[in-house]
């Protein structure tokens, strides 16, 4: 968890029982992806790439309601870089079915943002827990899955699934710069997946050699608790990892 003191708030919500696939990736990879002023973040030498779906609900935008944009779900490969001290994460690409949301985030942040339909199912029968979230439709309609029979923990530190929940700042790429933002919440609980896989076409949403990784079954997998996050404004660093002005 981190504290945020001078930025100001953008985005208020809660991320609930957000399904996480991950993948060990060679680190050349994702090297093109990384933004200027930060490096890849790695763990017990390997660096990770991971397929998130999760609900997004109670969403205020500059603590207001947008209407109809409170709840919806959310889609997105991620990869892990660090700036000093601060570890964070960056987006290949980040989907919802909300026209709105895609719009400010790409304007905001610089975010690879796309707007498709989704929908999403959580189950629990005889304690053992189903969540799935569905993006496309169609030939085009892609679906990652995992069922859980663990108990809930916090991880510990050092574990994978610290390392994979606990970045709290983001990096993307606005007008050539480098944007560093904080996203403030509490550690979350997570659960071991018992099974996990991506169904579908990759290649619709994603270029060739990630669509091929996500194709593969995940080196691990697990579902977070989740809880209200705060998404704070953005701010341009430079290469040398100085920080000028908000946006």
């Amino acid at each position: 968890m981190t504290t945020q003191t001078q930025q100001r708030t953008f985005l208020t919500a809660e991320w609930k029982n957000l399904l996480m696939l991950n993948y060990a990736v060679d680190p050349a990879l994702l090297r093109p992806f990384v933004p200027a002023g930060t490096e890849l973040d790695f763990h017990e030498g390997n660096t990770y790439a991971s397929l998130i779906g999760f609900q997004f609900n109670k969403t205020r935008l500059l603590d207001r309601a947008v209407p109809f944009h409170q709840s919806f779900e959310e889609v997105n490969l991620r990869f892990y870089v660090r700036r000093g001290t601060r570890r964070g994460v960056v987006f290949i690409r980040e989907l919802v079915p909300k026209v709105a949301v895609t719009a400010i985030a790409r304007l905001a942040y610089g975010e690879n943002y796309s707007c498709v339909p989704m929908s999403h199912k959580l189950q629990s029968v005889a304690g053992r827990f189903l969540a799935e979230y569905s993006w496309g439709v169609g030939a085009a309609r892609c679906t990652i899955t995992a069922t859980t029979t663990k108990e809930p923990y916090l991880p510990e530190q050092g574990s994978l699934s610290e390392f994979i929940t606990e970045h709290y700042w983001g990096y993307a790429i606005r007008n050539g710069r480098t944007v560093e933002y904080q996203v403030d919440h509490p550690q979350w609980q997570v659960r071991e997946a018992d099974t996990a896989q991506f169904s579908g076409d990759g290649s619709r949403f994603y270029a060739a050699d990630f669509a091929r990784l996500i194709q593969e079954p995940p080196d691990s997998a697990f579902i977070a608790e989740g809880s209200a996050v705060t998404v704070f404004r953005g701010t341009p660093i430079s290469s040398s990892q100085s920080n000028a002005g908000t946006i």
